[in-house]
């Protein structure tokens, strides 16, 4: 009996230390994914910034080494947020596709800006093309009071007619996408049940930024926070050339041509208030998934109640 008990009590050993070692294997792979994932992401980033070089066949020394700095510094953030372990500053993390349709929509835009001013370097049938959908687009939306009636008047006078025609083509296309990558956010939300229908929603990981502990009640501060979001984003592309209207100097002839500055800014002015729209539907689906699960815990002890 005693060899026996021996012998049980080793097996259990040798058991707990195989567990212990296909833990510490699993823990190093679930690392190794998580780096490698950040290091795609930081990679991807770099390429975005670096898009509008990379397209446009003339840039200076200067301009590369700012746009590599910017590139290296963008990359470095994004591999310190997903490589980390807790989360930091980026929303969503763990809530595919936010993040995903956001970059994509801010990496088509700039890559279809930079063609249409290659267009007045190297033109081709594909800058002509593009050029052509961004300028009937962005007569289309071209209405008194429209947000692209407010920054068409950013335009310097002197302002050839060529540039005149390259700052709507690129307002144009940059609407466009902001309102499909919109729509293609809200057709996901609908169709794949956003977040995640089979797994919990957890807050820590997916809202850093925002404490569910603190002040008024969850449900009404995310509605609170969802309308704000909507609201801000339907207003700010109407703020935005005000503002920049506004700021003396800011906006003046020698920028016409500086293609990279328009492109961002262009590419800006209609990626955040997009962004910020799907953040409030973000937002506001969160809290409609809070309200059904109080539901159902509420209809479940009522239900147990009763049988009692």
């Amino acid at each position: 009996m005693k060899h026996f008990a021996l012998h049980t009590r080793g097996s259990n050993w040798a058991k707990s230390q195989i567990t212990d070692v296909g833990e510490q294997i699993e823990g190093v792979k679930s690392v190794a994914r998580r780096v490698a994932g950040a290091a795609f992401r930081a990679t991807l980033v770099m390429i975005l910034v670096a898009v509008p070089s990379m397209i446009l066949p003339s840039v200076t020394p200067d301009t590369a080494q700012i746009v590599a700095l910017l590139a290296l510094f963008g990359a470095a953030i994004t591999l310190i947020e997903y490589a980390a372990s807790y989360p930091g500053l980026i929303e969503f993390r763990y809530a595919p596709p936010f993040n995903r349709v956001r970059f994509i929509s801010l990496f088509v835009t700039v890559g279809l800006l930079s063609i249409v001013f290659r267009g007045l370097y190297d033109p081709s049938t594909l800058t002509q093309i593009v050029t052509a959908v961004g300028v009937l687009i962005g007569h289309l939306i071209d209405f008194p009071y429209s947000p692209v009636r407010l920054i068409m008047l950013l335009v310097p006078e002197n302002s050839t007619e060529q540039h005149e025609m390259l700052m709507r083509a690129c307002v144009g296309l940059s609407y466009l996408v902001a309102l499909v990558s919109l729509a293609i956010f809200s057709v996901l939300l609908r169709l794949n049940g956003w977040p995640n229908r089979f797994e919990r929603f957890n807050f820590w990981t997916n809202l850093p930024t925002f404490d569910p502990t603190m002040g008024d009640d969850v449900v009404t501060r995310l509605i609170r926070d969802a309308r704000f979001n909507i609201a801000l984003g339907f207003f700010l592309p109407f703020l935005m050339p005000t503002a920049a209207k506004a700021a003396s100097g800011l906006f003046d002839a020698s920028m016409v041509h500086s293609p990279q500055t328009l492109i961002w800014m262009v590419s800006l002015w209609a990626f955040l208030p997009a962004s910020l729209f799907m953040r409030g539907i973000a937002m506001n689906r969160i809290a409609d998934m809070i309200r059904e699960e109080r539901e159902r815990g509420k209809n479940a002890v009522n239900a147990a109640l009763q049988a009692a």
